[in-house]
């Protein structure tokens, strides 16, 4: 049983009761849930998993003004759950808002996950937040949410990004992956430079996965998880061999040339996406040529002036 289950098993047999037997008046405004940093929290753990920061638990999310009236004695009554459930322990348990699990008010759950208590207003504050902090504040489950506040926060981390930031990072990543994997990584085997061309290939990856998750409504995770990602976005799941291909083998002999083809089909399934989606007019197979084009439809000014390699974070 993979985390995330061992976490709801744990909250319906201990935590739902606990809520109905002794918060009976504010059980129907306390959301309980996992989220957050830690394979489990995305559903990617394994057996190699358990070795560290591997722990039961759930978190329970109050508004401030149900924090006053019985955090401490909610803190109280999770810090009396039991210290294992079905062989894992339970994270330390503490009377401050530390940790993954445990009380937390939703500012501190916000301030947490993406640095600031209050939601993004401003496309400032979109532009430069880490995409990992946004990937890992929308994963996980909600177990319950009468209230429907923590749900309504995490729907707007998820879907609220304003569009012309989308698109001002779309045409960054365009813009680079074009360079690094399109133009350069095959000129760089030409100098003679097998460093810098494998070095290309990772800028490529990593932009192209970039536009992938965004073009699946997606947000990219921590580095280790990304493959794992990409295997569940329907749209590009085919491509994780290709990457693979890239990433693995030697840059030798016919292989540039394979590899130089690889990276114009990944282009050219992103290029394809944009123009679909409506982000591009281009018909070019050159990504650059579609960072102008996304470019062109961004309305703020202000972001349409910054440099087009710029995403921020």
């Amino acid at each position: 049983m993979q985390g995330l289950d061992i976490c709801r098993a744990f909250f319906e047999e201990y935590g739902r009761p606990m809520l109905h037997e002794q918060f009976a008046d504010y059980e129907n405004l306390i959301a309980a849930g996992v989220c957050g940093a830690g394979s489990e929290c995305f559903g990617f753990d394994d057996d190699v998993s358990r070795d560290h920061d591997f722990f039961a638990g759930f978190a329970l999310w109050l508004t401030e003004e149900d924090e006053a009236a019985i955090g401490f004695r909610l803190i109280r009554a999770y810090n009396r759950l039991p210290d294992e459930f079905m062989g894992v322990k339970l994270e330390a348990k503490s009377c401050f808002s530390v940790g993954k699990f445990g009380v937390k008010t939703i500012p501190e759950f916000l301030r947490g996950a993406i640095g600031q208590s209050t939601l993004p207003q401003r496309w400032q504050e979109w532009f430069y937040l880490p995409e990992h902090a946004l990937a890992q504040a929308v994963n996980g489950e909600i177990f319950t949410d009468p209230l429907g506040e923590m749900t309504r926060a995490r729907e707007t981390l998820k879907h609220g990004m304003p569009l012309d930031v989308k698109r001002k990072k779309m045409a960054a990543h365009c813009a680079l992956a074009a360079q690094s994997g399109q133009y350069n990584f095959e000129r760089c085997c030409r100098h003679g430079e097998p460093l810098a061309a494998q070095t290309a290939l990772f800028e490529f990856t990593h932009h192209a996965l970039r536009l992938m998750f965004a073009l699946s409504g997606e947000y990219l995770p921590y580095y280790k998880w990304r493959f794992r990602a990409l295997k569940k976005l329907p749209k590009f799941s085919a491509f994780s061999d290709d990457f693979e291909s890239l990433l693995t083998t030697p840059n030798n002999g016919d292989a540039v040339k394979e590899k130089q083809q690889i990276v114009e089909k990944i282009a050219d399934a992103i290029a394809q996406e944009l123009r679909r989606q409506g982000f591009s007019d281009s018909d070019s197979d050159y990504l650059e040529n579609h960072a102008l084009s996304v470019t062109s439809k961004i309305e703020a000014a202000e972001l349409r002036a910054l440099h087009l390699m710029d995403y921020g974070e």
